[in-house]
Formats: C-alpha cells, structure tokens, sequence
C-alpha cells in the first residue's frame, strides 16, 4: 500500500479507469476470499535503517564517488568516474546487474540515502539541474519537493535526455529501461514488500506525471510504465508459483491418513499464504500505478507520452492475458485506434498484432474484435502510410485467426490496394489476398493435385483465379503492379510458367472450364508481367524509388530464373505466336517476352531451329498487322534479336533485310500507283500506301534504313499533299515521321567522330525550337518550343570550356605533323570561334542561363586576342537584356577567378602577383563597360557591389574572428567598381559593409586587413575626390595621347616621382586610395579631338550633385577633355568597343621596342565609326549556309568572317581569301 507520508498525487479527473483494478489472485478451495476487504497483514515503515551484518557490504556507485551527507553529488576532479546513478546509467559502461547490486547494498545500509540517490536519479534522468537534499526528503511533501524541482528547471531548452538525438543518448534510454527492470527483478523477493521503497518511487513518478513540465511527465511515464511491466513480470511469477505450491498441498492432502505429512502441510500452507499477501502487495502496487499514471497519460498532450502506454499495456496483456486481456483494459487500445497522431496510432496497430498472433487468444479478443473491427479495416486507408501497412498486416492476422470475423466488403476494401503506387501497402495487401484466395486449407486434396502437372496441377485453379480476380479489378492496366503486390508472398505460383503455357496451348479435358478470350488476354499479360518481374529483379516504373542494389543471393535467384524462362519460351514461343497471330493485343504482348531471353541459349544449346521458328512468325505478324503498337514490337524484338554481341545476329540481320526490302518493293510501287492516279486514287491505292509506309516507319525507328533510301519517297508524297492538297492525313503524319527518322540516322553517321558538328547542330537546334518560336501569333507552335534543362546547359558550358578555351600549345600538339602549318592553325582558331559564337548565341537569346556566361567572361583577357570581340560582343547584349543579371553575371566570373586563385595559392594571397594584377585589371575592364550615365546603370552597380561583399564576408575564418575571412582580398578586385555609384550609393553600400564589420575590424591595420581598408575608403570618397583626382590627374597619371591611324603612337614613361614609396596607407583618409598595384591608364581610340585643345574649354567646378545634368554635362566635358581615361564601351543603348585591350604576358617579347619602360599594351589597328559600321553587322544573325555534301551546316555569324580578317590580315592566305569575299572565306575552312 502507498504510505501516507508520500501520496499518490492524482489527477481531479480521474475518468472511467477508477473502476478498473488489477486483480491477480487464482480461484483455489482455501483462498477464494480475493476481494478488496481482505485482511492482510499490515507492515508499517521501519523508523530507522536494519541493523548493519557482519557481512562486509559491497561499495556501491555512490561510495566510490563519494556523497556529502545532505545527497549532493562532489566534484570528481581527478579520476572522472561517474559519481551519480545517472551518469552511471547514462555511460552504460557497468553492467546493469552490477549497478543494482551496488544500489541495494547502500539500501540496505542506509535506505534513507539509497532512496535519495534513486529519486535524484529520476530527476537529473528529466533533465532537471537541481539536487534533492536529505533534508528536503525527510520533511518535504512529494508536491513540495516537485514544485521546487521545477522551479529549478532549465527552461532556455527544450531538449532533455529521452528526446537528445544522437546514438548516446537513444543509448540511455535503452539502459534507462533496463535500470527500472533489472532493479524490480532484482528486489522481487524482499525489499519491494517494505512498503517503503515501492511507495516512494510509485508515489514519486506518480507526482512527477502530473507536473505540467513535459520532461517530467514524459520521464516519469516512461519509467512508471516500465516498473509496471517489470511488475507484471513479478506478478507472472507469483501466479506460477501459488499455482505449483496449490498443487502441491492438493497431493498432499489427498494421502492416506498415515502417510499423510503434517508438517509439511503446514509449510505448504504457510507459503501459500505468503505468496497470496504478497500477490495483493503488487496488486495494490499495479493498481495505483494503472490508476494514478496510466489512466491519465493515454491521453496526455504529447503524443509520444500516449505511445509509451499503449505499446506498455500491450505488452502487459502478452504476459500476463488472465489478467489484463479483458474488454477493461482492451478498450483503451480500441479507443487510441482514433488518436490524431500517426504514432500512436501505429503503436496500437503494433500491440494488437502480438495479441492476434497467438490463436490461443481469440476467444477473449472476440467482443473487441466485432467492436473494433470497422475502424481497423478503415485504418488500411490510412493517410501515414507506416499505419496503413500495419493495419493491413493486423486484417490478415484476423483473417488467419478466424475466416467469419472479416466479411466480403471488409476483403474487397483491402483488396484494391494491391494496385497501390507504394510498394509496402501494397506488398501488405498481396500478402492478404494470397492468404485469402491462394491458401490451400485441405491437406488431403492438395495431396491428391501435388501429382498432377500442368493445368490440372494445384497452381492451375489459382491461377484461372488469380486472373478472374484481375479480370473483376477492372484495372487491365495495372497487371504489372498486381504481379508485384503478390511476388513476395506467391512467388511460387507465379512462377510456374509450364501451368501457365498448357491453359494456353492445350486443349480443355472433358468437362473442365474453358478459358474465354478475355481471359486469355490477362493471361498472357500476367504472364509477360512475372516474365518481367523475375528477369529484371526490381518493382515496375512507379512503384519505388529506383533500382536497388541486389544481394548475392538475390543476383543468384535472378539468373536462375532468366534461364528457366529462356528455357520454357524459346520452345512455347513461337507456338503461342502461331496460335494468337490474328490477335494484336496478345502478339504485342507475347512479343515482349525475347527482351528477356539470355540469347546465348540459342547457340549453346543449338536451338537454332527455335529460332528460324520465332523469325517466321514475326514476319508473319507483320504481314498481317498494320497496328502501330504490333508493328514497334516486331521491331524492337528484331533490334534485341541483332545485338552484336550475339552469334545469332547474322542469321538475324539476313531475315530482317529481307523482309525491309520486300516492304521497300512494296511501298515503291504504291507510291508510284498512287502518283500516276492523282485525284483518282482509289481506297485499295491508299491502304497499301498507308500500311506499307506505317511498317516502314515503325522498323525505321529502331533501324538505320539510310540504304534503302526511303527518304526519296517520303518526299514526294509530301510534295504532292503540299501542291495538290488531296493527300489523306495518315499518309502524310507517316511520311513526315518516316523522314524525320531518316534525318535523324543521317544525323547521326555526320556527327560520329565530329563532336564540334554536333554541337553547332544541337546549338542551332535549340534556336530554332526556343521559347521564340511563337512570337508573331505563331502560339500555336507552343508544344514545340524546347527548353533545355541545367544538365544539357552544363554539359553545353562544359563542351565550350573543353574544346574553346584551350592553349595553343595544346592545339599544335593535337595537330598530326602541322605545326608548322600557319593555315590550319587558322582554320582551327575559326573552327573554335564558331562553337563560342554558337553558345553565345544562346545566352543572349535567354536560351541557357546567363550565370553560364561567368565561365565565358572570366576567359577575356587571357584569350582576348583569340575572342575578345565575340566576348564583348556578348557582354553588349546580355546587358541590354538585363542589366541587374548582368551585373551579377561579371562579378560571378571574378568570384571564380578569385576561387580558383586561391585554390591554386592557398588563402594567403600575394596581392602583389601577376595573378591578382590580372583579376584587378579584368575588374578594371568590366567597370569601363558600364559607360557614363550612373544613372541608368545605378541598381546594377550596386547590386554588384552587395554581391561582392556578401562573398567576401562568406565564410568565417576557421582560426577564429581575430583572424580576417578567407575571401577578403577579394575586396580589393571590388575596388574597381566603386567609382561606378553615386555618392548617395557608396553610403548605402558603406551601410551595408558595417554589417559585416566589427569593433575588430575596424581597428585593424595589418596588411592582411588592407584590402579591407582601401574598399572602405573608396566608399568613404565622394564626387569632389573623383573631381580632384581628374584634375590633378595629369601629375598622377600618363598623359593621355591620340592614336594615330597609321601606326602606334609611343607611350610615355612612368613618371619619377610616380612611387610605390607613397604608400596610401601613411595618406590621408579624406583623399581616394588605390589599390594595392597601380594599373596603367589605357588610352581610348573614342578620344578623337585634341586633348589640348578642349582643355581650354573646361568649365569652372561647381556643387552639382552626380548624376544631374549639369554633373553630366561637367563630366562629359571632362571625357572630351582628355581627363577620363574610358575603353570598352561608352554608351549601353549603341555600344562602341575599342581595341584597346592589354595583351597577354608570353607575347611582350613580339612588341614594339619603342615599348621599353611602360607596360604593353596591344592596339590592333583602329578603324574610324564608318568603317566599323561597315565591318560590323548583326554579329549574330546566323545567314552564313553552306552546303557540303548534301548536309548544311549554319555558321554562327558572318561577320566571324570580318573579325578574322581583321585579326589576321598581315597572313598571305587571308589576303588572297578576303579578296575572295566570303563565300570562298568559309570553303576555305570546310
């Protein structure tokens, strides 16, 4: 009984459970008087410990690691053994009989104490921080003590150690559980009937699940269940032995007066009645348990709490049934099958399963069966699938228990989900409707059909029921999912194709039911379909989520079974095909079965005849059908059939040209008849045309008939519906298909070994079929457009990266004994500017993503010689589509230079290499590009700038916040970009930069924070530094010079005073700092006025804001004056590029000598704006054709041809072809 010193704290509603108790005792002769009144013997609680024997006790967990007299655990600073039972519990390391061991002998020292570290135990198990002292134990009430537990709870989290992931802490429940059971099993035969320790931990776990905290009550539940179940275990126990001890004062009673022993029926007695009080203490025990805590938490909130105790009272009613299984506790599983959660629903399902497994058990499961028995066959529609296959397993165990329980609508309703999508309910279905149509029941006539063979075999009746069920389904098309629901569990019917080839082929006995045409259709369907299943070893399309990685011994059942079925059809085929020819619907599915077949058998076992028998057949089946389903079958089985791998392809491949060229003789003459009649052709005329065209079709589509040049045919047939517009409409979706095959193998014979002429042909392809197609009201054409996937764009951008951007060194050593040759190294150069051009054509149409255009811009100048005008030329016009995107596009193809630069360098970059020049210069390049008006390039700018800061500031660096991020340096490459905002910009930018800086950062002025340092001050400058810097810019800068025409002009030298030595970090932050490498100033071929004399025209600087007129005006008349140094392009709506581009590093040495002191810069030779207007048409307006070989092939622009020249116009050969003009420009090159 609960002592009155820690009661059991019980909800107020206590509901229907309070009538429910747990009555253990058995009904024998002495001890009928079981009821609640009955007088056992009263134990009170023991004022002080048991006197210490003198058996030396064992130290326990708490002795070892020592415990201060008020329970708090010390401090293990030294040795880090576990102090507490619940770090001992939580390391699992101890075996668990040994912990409890240890813990009774502190018990049974100190009980007081032992306790204290048991209730403390369950507290820190919660989660909870605070400690029970003694003195809190022995004068706090249990509410007390919870109250101030919870007040010392942790609230910031809501993590605890039942609901911690990870593998330690799903560790610590298991040995949680085991604690509680092992600790019961273990104080089973003495210090469980103390009535001490049982009513503090029953009343404690009772108080602790009723706290509103959820990590006590989920704790306290789970462990009160547990002491539950250890205590049904010891309730199972009692009954066992009171039963044997009755048994045993029975035969003793009964003896004979003298050889009766009454001594020993005393004893008998005496122990019967021990055993009887100490069944009603752990009946009261059980019942206070059932009452205070599980009454209440089946219906707790948190539906994990409602799982424990319906798995736990699942469990108690296997154990101990003449107890539990009754409709008192059955009905709280009934009621949870409707919980809203899925888990607690499949917990349930779970508990139910272990009961109805026992056939045993049916009679005291028959009340709740017809109760219940709805609700559990709805829950096979259940929308968690976990539930729904769980529920079908308990139908068939209630199925398998009892044949009346279910009725035939609760079958039919499981029976339609063998045609589920998911494999497992499905799976579940099959599994019952094998056990309720397929289960043979008499032994003694299954005996009987075990001798006979065939379609009078046991398989031969379920089969023809397994087909009228399929047939009754209505669901002819899902034959394959139905072969798949029942593999598993009718594997062996299944594959019984002897059975299924005699109820094809054999006549019916006398009396034995015939087969209907319908019924031999689902027949060979299901047959094809176990074909199928056991060839290719994995579920249908739609059922699974791909190919499985097969086992050894599921590898070895596959081929197995692909011999058996080689060997059963190769004979059975071509008779089944001789007796269903007429019928399409059985020949397309019988000839599907030699795609399964291991071919080798034809050789090896020298079934050649078999074979030269299924050949025929075929082409008898195309002889006489016309039906487009048949007609692909025969020609994919001849494709299979072919393969050259095979020995058997030859005598194949004779029997397949026969048959095309009695087809090609054939539809000739049709063709022919067809044209000389016109108008007058009759039905007979366009029938022959018709099938013969439809069967040519259909082989030319798995069959490359280039040979028979059905093309030719095809063509006038469409020339004639075209000119005379009488041609049938089947007639000519025939011939356009025949031809688009013919084309397609043409296609394929071009571009084999030519991967470059099948990119040029995908390219333009992907032209023709884009989303443009239907402008001009052209909607219609909408099913046509083609848009490509990420994966075709990055083997697109892939195929460019691989065959465009390659060194010339490279190219020459691929060329066989031409590396001397200047004309093919040319012709490979325009070959390669073709597939660029091609690709960025697709870009600018919005074809492929404009991202894909970073790995193009960043090759500019690296290949500027090779493809700077193609580059420029795409960077114009994705610009002109949209600038925002643009943008990000060229700040994307620095952050991949700057990736691969650190890759290649590690993080600590030298911002003083060639390297980190060239990325800066490059930024330099694509800042020029966005020209003038700030305005109109305004939200670019800054988008860019967001961009470039949101990378910089990407990652963290791993050796702490001290240190500067990986991708800092980068800010120097954004530098380049600053002077493109607006004043009020560069503060939103600065704004957004702080986000991103600390206290830290900003005080920081090592060099590894420069570039830091300059981004910011190049923020922190505004419009009247950019004045200043223009017109001082002629003490700072090269002068800037006018190009001559005719020749090169001579570039000034570096001036002295022009230093590294005036660091800008000794400057002043008011004034513009560069970077940390001075680059050259370029000078611009747009300049064509005299530097000098505009100067003289400058007008005074006034306060007008960048981005007004007047600001524009005043930078205009600086950019006429000279002072801005501006390439590349000038103005987005007409850009101008100019040539001015710095020339790769290998080639300075070919340069100009007058070059000695300035960097290099190349300047091909300029051309005034008429003659660049002339030379420069749409760059992209593909209307260079030439054919070749009856193949066309479009070029990607015409005006590659004035860019070569152009490039190339000192080469001999250029000057002869460019007399040529351009039609002898690209013969040249094919």
């Amino acid at each position: 009984m609960i002592n009155s010193e820690f009661p059991v704290l019980q909800d107020s509603s206590n509901e229907s459970g309070q009538g429910d108790t747990v009555s253990l005792s058995l009904s024998v002769s002495e001890l009928d008087d079981t009821g609640e009144g009955k007088g056992k013997k009263k134990r009170g609680r023991p004022g002080r410990p048991p006197q210490a024997t003198n058996k030396k006790a064992r130290k326990s967990p708490v002795d070892k690691g020592g415990r201060r007299p008020n329970g708090m655990a010390q401090q293990n600073g030294e040795g880090g053994d576990p102090t507490t039972l619940f770090e001992v519990v939580k390391l699992g390391k101890s075996a668990m009989q040994s912990v409890v061991d240890d813990w009774i002998e502190s018990y049974k020292q100190d009980r007081d104490m032992a306790l204290l570290d048991l209730i403390n135990f369950f507290i820190q198990c919660s989660g909870c921080k605070g400690t029970v002292r003694i003195e809190m134990f022995r004068n706090m009430q249990n509410a007390e003590i919870i109250r101030k537990m919870t007040e010392e709870f942790d609230e910031d989290s809501g993590d605890y150690p039942l609901t911690i992931a990870g593998p330690q802490w799903k560790k610590f429940r298991y040995n949680f559980c085991e604690f509680i059971g092992v600790l019961i099993r273990q104080c089973q035969y003495s210090i469980i009937y103390d009535e001490y320790m049982m009513d503090t931990v029953i009343s404690l776990l009772t108080g602790l699940s009723d706290s509103q905290v959820r990590a006590f009550r989920h704790t306290s539940t789970l462990a009160a269940m547990k002491l539950m179940t250890a205590l049904v275990n010891v309730a199972l126990n009692l009954s066992i032995n009171q039963d044997n001890t009755q048994r045993q004062y029975e035969a003793e009673r009964n003896k004979v007066a003298g050889k009766r022993a009454t001594d020993k029926l005393e004893l008998l007695l005496e122990k019967r009645k021990e055993l009887q009080e100490n069944q009603d203490e752990i009946e009261n025990m059980m019942n206070s348990i059932f009452k205070g805590i599980f009454v209440h938490r089946y219906r707790d909130a948190i539906a994990e709490i409602r799982a424990i105790c319906i798995e736990e009272i699942g469990v108690w009613m296997k154990l101990y049934s003449d107890a539990f299984l009754n409709d008192s506790y059955l009905k709280y599983v009934g009621w949870t099958l409707h919980d809203r959660q899925g888990e607690v629903r499949l917990k349930c399902l779970k508990a139910l399963q272990t009961l109805y497994t026992n056939r045993g058990l049916f009679p005291k499961l028959e009340l709740f069966t017809n109760r219940f028995k709805d609700r559990i066959v709805s829950m096979t529609l259940d929308k968690e699938y976990d539930v729904a296959v769980e529920a079908i397993r308990l139908v068939t165990l209630i199925l398998h228990g009892s044949e009346d329980a279910l009725s035939n609508e609760d079958c039919e309703n499981v029976y339609h989900l063998v045609y589920s999508a998911h494999r497992p309910v499905a799976v579940a279905a099959g599994e019952f409707l094998h056990r309720k149509l397929f289960s043979r029941h008499d032994p003694q006539a299954e005996e009987a059909l075990a001798k006979r063979r065939g379609r009078n075999s046991p398989n031969g009746n379920l089969i023809r029921m397994l087909v009228l069920f399929f047939l009754e389904s209505e669901l002819h098309e899902h034959a394959a999912y139905l072969v798949d629901s029942l593999w598993d569990s009718s594997q062996e019917l299944l594959k019984d194709w002897d059975c299924m080839i005699e109820l094809l082929l054999e006549e019916p006995v006398q009396g034995e039911e015939v087969l209907g045409d319908r019924h031999e259709s689902a027949l060979i369907e299901l047959m094809v379909c176990t074909i199928r299943q056991a060839a290719e070893a994995h579920p249908p399309v739609g059922r699974g989520t791909g190919k499985r990685v097969l086992t050894a011994k599921e590898k070895k059942t596959q081929v197995d079974d692909k011999n058996k079925l080689t060997e059963h059809f190769i004979i059975a085929l071509p008779m089944l095909l001789s007796k269903y020819q007429a019928d399409a619907e059985k020949v397309a599915n019988l000839l599907q079965i030699p795609q399964y077949f291991d071919l080798e058998v034809y050789s090896s076992g020298r079934m050649e005849k078999h074979l030269d028998a299924l050949l025929k057949q075929i082409r008898v089946v195309v002889e006489k059908h016309t039906e487009t389903e048949v007609l692909e079958a025969c020609s994919k089985t001849y494709s299979i059939l072919c393969s050259e791998e095979y020995t058997i392809m030859n005598r194949v491949d004779i029997a397949r040209s026969q048959l095309i060229d009695e087809l090609t003789d054939r539809f000739s003459h049709s063709v022919e008849d067809l044209l000389q009649e016109g108008d007058e052709a009759d039905d007979d005329d366009i029938y022959n045309v018709l099938s013969s065209l439809k069967k040519l079709t259909a082989f030319h589509n798995a069959h490359d008939l280039t040979k028979w040049d059905l093309f030719k045919n095809c063509y006038r047939l469409l020339k004639m519906g075209i000119e005379q517009g009488s041609m049938p409409e089947q007639i000519a979706v025939q011939a356009l298909q025949c031809s688009h095959y013919s084309i397609l193998w043409q296609l394929v014979r071009i571009t084999e070994g030519s991967p470059s002429k099948a990119f040029m042909l995908l390219c333009d392809l992907l032209m023709i079929f884009s989303h443009q197609l239907t402008t001009g009201s052209r909607e219609a054409l909408q099913p046509l457009v083609f848009n490509p996937d990420n994966t075709l764009q990055s083997e697109l951008l892939s195929f460019v990266l691989d065959h465009v951007f390659i060194d010339q060194d490279d190219e020459n050593q691929s060329m066989e004994g031409d590396e001397e040759d200047e004309a093919n190294k040319i012709e490979a150069l325009h070959k390669r500017r073709n597939l660029l051009a091609a690709f960025s054509k697709l870009i600018i149409y919005d074809i492929v993503d404009m991202p894909a255009a970073a790995d193009i811009f960043k090759h500019y100048m690296k290949y500027y010689n090779d493809y700077g005008d193609i580059i420029k030329e795409t960077l114009s016009k994705t610009r002109q589509t949209d600038k925002i995107q643009c943008a990000k596009t060229l700040i994307l193809s620095l952050q991949q230079l700057f990736n691969e630069l650190v890759q290649d360098q590690g993080p600590n970059l030298d911002r003083t290499s060639s390297h980190v020049s060239g990325i800066k210069e490059l930024a330099r390049r694509f800042a020029l590009t966005f020209g003038l008006d700030q305005i109109k390039t305004r939200e670019a700018v800054a988008t860019l700038h967001k961009d470039g800061i949101d990378f910089a500031f990407k990652f963290p660096n791993p050796k702490g916040a001290e240190y500067p991020p990986p991708n800092l340096a980068f800010l120097e490459v954004l530098c380049e970009f600053s002077s493109k905002l607006l004043r009020q910009d560069k503060k939103t930018v600065h704004s957004y930069l702080e986000k991103f800086m600390t206290e830290y950062m900003m005080e920081r002025r090592e060099d590894v924070w420069l570039p830091l340092i300059a981004y910011r001050n190049s923020l922190l400058t505004g419009g009247d530094e950019d004045r200043m810097s223009v017109t001082t810019g002629s003490t700072t800068s090269r002068a800037s010079t006018v190009r001559s025409k005719r020749g090169r002009p001579p570039l000034h030298k570096k001036p002295a005073d022009e230093s590294v030595d005036g660091s800008w970090v000794m400057r002043n932050d008011t004034i513009q700092t560069p970077g940390g490498l001075q680059t050259p100033q370029l000078t611009s071929t747009v300049l064509r006025e005299n530097p000098r004399q505009a100067a003289e025209h400058i007008p005074e600087q006034d306060s007008s804001e960048p981005g007004s007129e007047p600001d524009y005006i005043h930078n205009f008349n600086l950019l006429t004056s000279g002072h801005f140094r501006r390439g590349l392009m000038e103005d987005d709506a007409e850009p101008i590029f100019e040539d001015v581009m710095m020339s790769s590093r290998g080639q300075l040495e070919d340069m100009n000598e007058e070059f000695e002191d300035t960097m290099v810069i190349d300047l091909p030779p300029s051309r005034n704006r008429r003659e660049r207007a002339e030379l420069r048409p749409d760059f992209f307006d593909s209307t260079a054709i030439i054919e070749d070989d009856s193949v066309s092939i479009s070029y990607a622009n015409s005006s590659l041809y004035d860019c070569v020249i152009t490039a190339e116009s000192k080469s001999p050969k250029w000057k002869i072809l460019h007399k040529g003009g351009k039609k002898a420009f690209f013969k040249s090159l094919m």
